[in-house]
């Protein structure tokens, strides 16, 4: 390695003490897409994971690098820093902007500028940056360019400290902040050339977190300033968790004794009170019509029959967040917003308990009732024998035969969204991460899977389908990173969600290559749509142009494009076996699936 100069460049020098002090507080990754406006930014962060200060991760897709920064907070609770260019690299983190902003997700955007002075007179890669993610940043700043000063790296450390204490939502003590809550910061940083020079750091320069500045997103933010609000017990109650509700949601209905009605990515989705056939019984007579009080944790955004119960003017319904400026609130007619609630102490009586185990049951019941799975020989409605006794000798050929059979066409069964969705469930242990797209399968998921406490995630701040896929990695990297590295993570995608993120199958040059797979439910494009009701009337060549939008690529060689792993189940057997055989780095497992 050559000898590096002493650092001459301002901009090297106040960008190295920006994510220097970033590492001190905390940050373990930065993602940079390359510019050239924002090299002194990038070598620095080159230079600290040199010297094993951070992890660097290198995507040329501004948008793919905004939502992998959003997978390893998600997994990390703390932001990453997104280095970016100027012009449209900035542009192009809006959706993971709207993302981290909606679901409050912590996020620091590092966009290299031209100097001021530029803007307005079309000068080349030049755009107006500041105010370009207005409503939607917790702090922005529009920083001078550094002249080499004196005082300037202490600028740059207390920007960093302000930019990371306002993506977290705490303040100056690590306190939680009732309002926005975390969410992206965007620091405009204006660059003068020179815009870079080499720089190498001693042993005694390298920084270093440090545990009492470092605050994460949840475990470590103090709420105990939170207002805590006591529910009495009385009203029929029910216990609602969407998207971020945390396991907050399962604690408050099991010592309530509600039913829990938990979307699958909730944080939520386990316990004895768990409710997974909801949307059914919110509509059934004895049910959802008896509902006196609705306590709502999170974002639910898989169901209508959650909206309609909350807007009904006979149940009262609570609105729980420890942050936000928007809240849950449709049809704007929730009657109370808490930042944190518990329930007044109270033994359940017998008519409260077989209130919660009616749902429970009936839950159960509904979902046995669709299986649709063999359970009798087909001759005289008895169970299925394997035709061996307790020795494990065949004491009944017919019946081991009848039994073979059985086993082979289930076997052979042509793979469904149930059938998909109930395996890769199954095939997933806590260790684990599991991440669904926007699509038809995970709405499919949150009808049918039971209670298990799993570490899912979904993009569901907007539920839109950008950055799947970067998610995903950034879940996988984050978690599979140190001495206690987690198993695999898993993904559960449309065929349209991949393709949209299609680039992010690009790893960079020189990176880990996690245990990552994801999971493409083929069926040719957005069957989503046909659920819409225009799908009845609209001609139908229109509304497959326009909404259904077929494609037929090729997957198999779009991986092998990117260097992932291709594998390819049609049946039950084939994909038990691609569920149950190890992931040593990215693949793709393609499912095709009926219309």
């Amino acid at each position: 390695m050559r000898d590096a100069p002493a650092v001459a460049s301002a901009a090297t020098a106040s960008a190295l003490a920006l994510l220097s002090e970033f590492v001190r507080l905390g940050v373990t990754d930065v993602v940079v897409a390359p510019g050239s406006r924002s090299q002194a930014l990038a070598l620095a962060a080159a230079e600290l994971e040199r010297v094993g200060a951070l992890r660097l991760h290198v995507r040329i897709d501004e948008r793919g690098a905004g939502f992998l920064a959003i997978g390893l907070a998600v997994e990390t609770g703390r932001p990453a820093v997104v280095v970016t260019t100027s012009g449209t690299a900035v542009a192009n983190l809006h959706p993971a902007v709207l993302e981290a902003h909606h679901a409050g997700v912590p996020l620091i955007l590092a966009t290299a500028d031209r100097p001021a002075e530029l803007r307005g007179i079309r000068s080349n890669q030049t755009t107006v940056q500041p105010g370009m993610f207005a409503g939607a940043v917790r702090l922005e700043r529009d920083v001078e360019a550094p002249e080499g000063r004196a005082g300037e790296a202490d600028a740059a450390a207390a920007l960093a400290r302000e930019a990371y204490r306002a993506a977290i939502g705490v303040d100056a003590d690590g306190v939680l902040v009732p309002g926005p809550g975390p969410g992206p910061v965007h620091l405009n940083l204006q660059l003068r050339e020179p815009l870079s020079t080499p720089v190498a750091l001693a042993a005694g320069e390298v920084p270093m977190a440090d545990a009492a500045a470092s605050v994460t997103r949840t475990a470590d933010a103090d709420r105990t300033g939170l207002h805590v609000a006591r529910l009495a017990q009385g009203p029929r109650t029910v216990v609602v968790a969407g998207a971020g509700a945390g396991p907050e949601a399962e604690e408050l209905a099991r010592a309530g004794g509600w039913p829990l009605l938990a979307e699958v990515t909730s944080g939520a989705h386990f316990g004895p009170n768990l409710v997974v056939a909801y949307r059914e019984l919110l509509t059934e007579p004895g049910f959802g019509d008896e509902v006196e009080r609705a306590i709502v944790f999170g974002h639910p955004t898989l169901s209508r029959e959650v909206p309609a119960l909350v807007q009904r003017r006979d149940v009262e319904a609570i609105a729980v967040a420890p942050w936000g400026i928007e809240w849950f609130n449709p049809g704007h007619a929730v009657d109370r917003f808490e930042r944190a609630v518990a329930v007044e102490p109270h033994e359940p009586t017998v008519e409260e308990r077989a209130w919660t185990g009616r749902w429970v049951r009936a839950s159960r019941m509904l979902l046995d009732a669709a299986d649709g799975r063999p359970e009798t020989d087909g001759a005289d409605g008895e169970p299925i024998r394997s035709g061996v006794d307790e020795t494990g000798h065949v004491s009944d050929f017919a019946a081991q035969r009848r039994y073979l059979r059985d086993q082979l066409a289930r076997i052979r069964q042509p793979v469904d969204r149930r059938m998909l969705v109930e395996s890769l469930w199954a095939a997933t242990w806590p260790h684990d991460r599991l991440v669904f797209g926007a699509s038809r399968l995970i709405r499919d998921a949150d009808r049918v899977v039971p209670g298990r406490r799993i570490l899912a995630h979904a993009n569901r701040g907007l539920a839109g389908i950008d950055g799947t896929v970067a998610t995903t990695l950034g879940i996988a990297v984050a978690s599979q990173a140190g001495e206690h590295a987690h198993g695999t993570t898993r993904a559960l995608i449309g065929d349209l969600t991949l393709l949209h993120d299609v680039g992010s199958l690009l790893l960079g040059e020189g990176e880990p290559r996690p245990r990552v797979l994801v999971i493409v439910g083929n069926d040719g494009g957005g069957t989503i749509f046909d659920a819409l009701e225009v799908a009845a009337s609209a001609p139908a060549e229109a509304f497959d142009r326009v909404q259904y939008t077929p494609q037929r690529v090729d997957l198999a060689q779009l991986a092998g494009a990117y260097g992932w792993e291709y594998r390819r189940a049609t049946t039950r057997g084939e994909l038990d076996e691609a569920l149950g055989t190890a992931v040593t780095g990215p693949t793709l497992l393609e499912v095709p699936l009926e219309r």
